[in-house]
């Protein structure tokens, strides 16, 4: 029977005690990590809520605007709820590109540090 999970690691891995786990959290590195991630996504968390929220106040509110029609059968409504998506993927794309520079090696290293002991 196949699975997909990865052979057993043949080293041996030492178990890791609380007071080493708390030193790590604690460390100038790891904040700087944490910051890292912090300064990247609570900004756009915050600005993506703010346009989801316009997007659904307009709809509500502001009917004559968003049904206003820009070619063909296409409204403003149509458009922001495309942008909607679009957005949602740009952020994605953007995060991903964030994390595969800045955060992953940070965090590769404190893990590796944390493996081997050092």
């Amino acid at each position: 029977m196949a699975t997909d999970a990865p052979p057993p690691s043949k080293s041996e891995h030492r178990l890791l005690s609380t007071e080493e786990f708390v030193e790590v959290q604690e460390s100038a590195e790891f904040g700087e990590l944490r910051r890292s991630y912090r300064s990247f996504a609570f900004p756009l968390t915050v600005a993506f809520i703010a346009w989801y929220l316009l997007y659904v106040l307009l709809s509500n509110y502001a009917g004559d605007f968003m049904g206003t029609k820009l070619f063909g059968n296409i409204n403003v409504a149509f458009v922001f709820g495309v942008a909607q998506f679009v957005t949602t993927f740009l952020i994605a794309w953007w995060y991903s590109r964030h994390a595969a520079a800045k955060l992953d090696p940070k965090a590769e290293a404190i893990k590796s540090r944390m493996e081997g002991g050092a």
